[in-house]
């Protein structure tokens, strides 16, 4: 694929990427903020594996499916992040045509796994609170694989028709990029032909890759919520529902913002509002996730707390 898209991409070897400001100030603070929100995404999504690993009480398939999508978030920033810092601190800003290709895929590979995920992360709150009895019978190992790899293979396939898609257009300058990496929408509108195809293309595998998943998300939380009202304890609705708070919410942080994205054309976005909405499902969603869960998680902070005893025990 590789040299396929160099034949290609016409005169152009290499992008610039603008990124957020000219200003050596304003890139100094901004260069702080990311750096200290990336190693701390870095951090809890890193401790909430360690932990899940660690503590056998967290091996379930709510748990499970929980360390996926850390792992997902860890690679979804680093993907990104490093690049912008560093650009945030030097004069050159430029990334190669290969290497913006690859960032493209990768970066598409990972965040359409995540959207899917999200989907299966549902499925299994409805096992859990309409089945559960049932429940780990139900969610198997075999089936937590399965559901795994059917989300990546989703995140393979529909990534490299999007980057190819969008790469095999020709490219022959101006070479800036308005944005801190490449995506798709940005990197489009270089384009020295008409990208209204791609359009279409962007607007039908959003519609698969974000709508299908969410509406599945909606129906399924529709009879999750059926279920809690029959449950005749307050105290059993609530920590039912509480169950849920978690997923809805980092679900809403990352599918409006990448359906404002993807689904409009291109021709209607902006380059400083695209930056706001990629660093909203990129870098805040990734850095907010693990807090999200482990603030609402009772099982999660009892882990920490066990690991933290054990270390001061041993010390």
């Amino acid at each position: 694929m590789q040299d396929f898209l160099w034949r290609n991409h016409s005169s152009l070897t290499e992008f610039v990427l603008l990124g957020f400001s000219s200003n050596t100030r304003t890139n100094g603070i901004l260069f702080g903020v990311f750096l200290l929100l990336y190693l701390t995404t870095l951090l809890g999504n890193g401790l909430i594996i360690t932990l899940i690993h660690m503590d056998s009480r967290l091996h379930t398939p709510m748990y499970f499916f929980l360390s996926v999508l850390s792992i997902l978030d860890m690679g979804y920033v680093t993907t990104t992040v490093p690049q912008m810092l560093v650009h945030l601190v030097c004069k050159k800003k430029t990334i190669s045509y290969v290497g913006c290709v690859a960032q493209m895929y990768i970066f598409l590979m990972l965040g359409i796994t995540e959207s899917w995920l999200f989907a299966i992360m549902a499925y299994d709150r409805y096992v859990a609170i309409c089945h559960p009895l049932r429940y780990k019978v139900i969610m198997s190992p075999s089936l937590r694989g399965s559901l795994v790899a059917f989300c990546g293979f989703w995140g393979i396939t529909c990534a490299l028709i999007y980057t190819v898609s969008a790469m095999i257009l020709p490219y022959c300058g101006p070479n800036e990029i308005n944005h801190f990496f490449c995506e798709v929408p940005a990197v489009l509108k270089l384009a020295c032909a008409d990208t209204s195809l791609n359009d279409q293309v962007d607007f039908i595998l959003g519609f698969i890759l974000l709508l299908v998943p969410l509406s599945l998300i909606i129906v399924v939380y529709i009879n999750i919520f059926a279920a809690i009202l029959r449950i005749r304890s307050t105290q059993g609705r609530i920590k039912a529902f509480s169950t849920c708070v978690s997923h809805i919410t980092v679900v809403t942080m990352f599918s409006i913002p990448c359906m404002v994205m993807y689904m409009r054309p291109g021709s209607e976005s902006s380059p400083e509002e695209d930056k706001k909405l990629a660093l909203f499902y990129n870098v805040i969603s990734a850095f907010l996730n693990p807090i999200i869960y482990s603030l609402r998680n009772k099982d999660v902070k009892r882990a920490f707390l066990k690991v933290v005893g054990n270390r001061k025990g041993s010390g």
